[in-house]
């Protein structure tokens, strides 16, 4: 029996492709500008209008997938009889995981057999992405739902998440970043370089001057100690940056593949504009 793959819009995975290869793409909203929008579907607010906005003033915010959304979704696959794993977004940066797992429970007191799988990704952006293309593509080769858990549970500790950003006002402004860490961010011609640690949270790990040697050295980090040769680049309205990352990507020993996806509306209200970001997966945990 195969099953059926959930995961979110922070995922940042496109539309299409996820049509294409049965993921569930569940949307968390935007309120910008006194209005509030969705991020999946034909009316989602998209991150070039998202990112013109901040450029001139906007302070959007984001709001989690609530209980009753995900109550909803399990319920219908339940009553189809269906297995499900859902790859959440990490629950160091929102609540929607927890969400999840109240409805899921909700769910389970009137459908015992069902079988939802929640695994908290620690994750976001490409690195959620990588981790539901890989289970996609597991699944597609036939493996049964217990061995697509077992390999992408392997996979968390080891998944590297690198953020360049042009300053850390938007991380601060949005709870994901202390006030003391952010001081760096202001700091004239100073590029923050951020990582997930092990916990999932999102630390600085190096203060560089300039973009381009920010851009080295975050390839210089994400190439470390590799065990996949796919590498993904997102990027945040600079298009032409993101294809320079990702030529320095296949010049390196170890990378034969990079995916290049933008950064989607939700993450980047936290990132802001300018922000890039490359995600690998090496031999050891982080």
């Amino acid at each position: 029996m195969t099953f059926k793959i959930i995961t979110d819009s922070t995922a940042d995975l496109d539309e299409n492709w996820a049509k294409e290869n049965d993921v569930e793409l569940l949307g968390l909203t935007i309120t910008l500008d006194g209005k509030t929008y969705e991020t999946v579907g034909e009316n989602r607010l998209t991150s070039d209008v998202l990112l013109d906005s901040m450029q001139n003033g906007s302070k959007p915010t984001t709001s989690q997938i609530n209980v009753g959304q995900f109550e909803e979704v399990f319920r219908a696959h339940a009553q189809e009889g269906h297995e499900v794993l859902y790859l959440a977004f990490s629950s160091v940066l929102s609540g929607t995981y927890q969400s999840s797992i109240m409805a899921r429970d909700m769910v389970l007191e009137d459908y015992p057999e069902a079988k939802i799988v929640i695994i908290d990704t620690l994750a976001a952006a490409g690195g959620e992405g990588y981790l539901s293309i890989l289970a996609a593509e597991a699944r597609n080769q036939g493996k049964t739902l217990e061995e697509t858990q077992s390999m992408i549970e392997g996979i968390l500790p080891r998944l590297r998440t690198y953020f360049l950003v042009n300053d850390l006002y938007h991380l601060m402004r949005g709870g994901r970043l202390s006030k003391g860490s952010a001081i760096i961010g202001s700091l004239v011609n100073i590029k923050p370089l951020l990582w997930l640690d092990a916990s999932g949270k999102l630390v600085p790990l190096a203060k560089v001057r300039g973009r381009k040697k920010g851009m080295k050295e975050m390839v210089a980090q994400a190439t470390q100690d590799l065990a996949h040769s796919t590498a993904i680049v997102a990027y945040a309205n600079d298009a032409e940056a993101a294809q320079s990352l990702k030529e320095d990507l296949l010049a390196r020993d170890g990378i034969d593949n990079v995916l290049i996806m933008p950064l989607g509306p939700v993450i980047s209200t936290h990132v802001g504009p300018g922000t890039l970001a490359v995600f690998t997966i090496g031999e050891n945990a982080r």
